[in-house]
């Protein structure tokens, strides 16, 4: 199944860096800079059944109590956790947010609604509702100024379990579109995803994480066949780490620049996990399951061009998305834990890379 929709929007923001890291953090003569983030928001559900959903557990009456009141301070949570995103670099934020763990699209615009509103953001959503058995789907937020979407795609996953039942998994969301700068825009592809959880252990599942990295592949293949030179991103949730067979040996994203061969894919992220740094912990670990890996064509442009080329990435572990105490400090703050509501943000932390182009 293949579902397509277009949006239109207006396009862009820009910002400036020196490509020297000394002077990257403010704006400067020669450089723009760009940010482009994924967010798994964990369990955005509204207080609402949609038919057909399994939406239950989070309903007024369901196991996690899941009133107004909870709903809006999630939504107020994690447009603070949205505006924040890049601003290390660029006081307007990420041009681009892809996001996971969404119920439906009224979630994206509630959030992009109260993100707009209370910290000047001017983020519109994209959503295309795909068949997971729970109900959650992937999304997109953009500057509706700073980047013009021309077409969105969602692909949907056909994959089984090992004992041969039917994996209902979210779609791959492709949204190509331009990036634009004094009036020149450049065309950029980006597939957001949430590959097939560990459910029933990492190496019985492998086969659903294997083929949804085909599917990526294959996605990419297909902009490739028209734009030889493409550049693309590839985000998400994968639910396994860099080093994992699905991101090595299937889509084989390298861990080192200079390892990525023609045509082949750059994992920005792995050298976070090399360095001890994750994106969610469990069971007393780190895991990097939330990716953002490149193709060649983006990770190779020369910085001293005219164009967008690959500049660095960053987990973004602030402190205020962490527990500040206990055996848990350090891990992401989360919106529950043992069924306990906590007022957090979500399981995941947020992942990001950043653009440059010369002026």
């Amino acid at each position: 199944m293949k579902h397509t929709l277009f949006w239109v929007a207006a396009l862009l923001l820009v910002f400036s860096a020196n490509i020297s890291a000394k002077n990257t953090k403010k704006e400067g003569e020669d450089l723009y800079v760009r940010c482009i983030a994924f967010y798994n928001l964990e369990n955005l559900f509204d207080t609402i059944h949609d038919e057909g959903k399994n939406d239950y557990e989070y309903l007024p009456d369901g196991g996690m109590k899941w009133t107004s009141f909870k709903y809006e301070n999630k939504i107020k949570n994690m447009a603070y956790a949205v505006a924040q995103l890049g601003t290390d670099y660029d006081p307007r934020g990420a041009v681009c947010v892809g996001v996971a763990e969404v119920e439906n699209i009224g979630c994206l615009y509630d959030l992009c609604a109260e993100t707009n509103k209370t910290y000047g953001r001017r983020y519109k959503p994209i959503l295309v509702e795909g068949p997971d058995r729970r109900g959650v789907d992937v999304g997109f937020l953009y500057d509706s100024v700073l980047f013009k979407p021309s077409k969105v795609n969602g692909f949907e996953l056909k994959a089984h379990y090992a004992d041969g039942g039917e994996i209902k998994t979210r779609l791959q969301l492709c949204v190509s579109g331009y990036l634009m700068e004094d009036g020149t825009p450049e065309k950029i592809h980006m597939i957001v995803c949430h590959w097939p959880s560990r459910y029933g252990g990492e190496l019985s599942s492998r086969p659903g994480r294997d083929t949804a990295a085909m599917l990526s592949m294959h996605i990419c293949d297909s902009i490739r066949m028209r734009e030889p030179q493409a550049k693309i991103i590839i985000m998400g949730d994968l639910n396994d780490d860099p080093d994992n067979h699905s991101c090595k040996d299937v889509l084989k994203a390298r861990k080192k620049p200079q390892q990525v061969e023609p045509g082949g894919f750059y994992n920005t992220m792995w050298i976070h996990l090399a360095n001890g740094t994750g994106t969610l912990y469990y069971n007393g670990g780190w895991n990097l399951f939330d990716q953002i890996i490149i193709t060649e064509s983006l990770l190779n442009e020369k910085k001293d061009g005219g164009k967008w080329a690959y500049w660095k990435s960053q987990v973004f572990n602030k402190p205020f998305l962490t527990v500040q105490e206990g055996k848990d400090k350090g891990a992401p703050l989360r919106t529950h834990k043992a069924g306990v509501w906590q007022n957090g943000y979500g399981d995941h932390f947020p992942t990001m890379i950043y653009l440059i182009r010369k002026k």
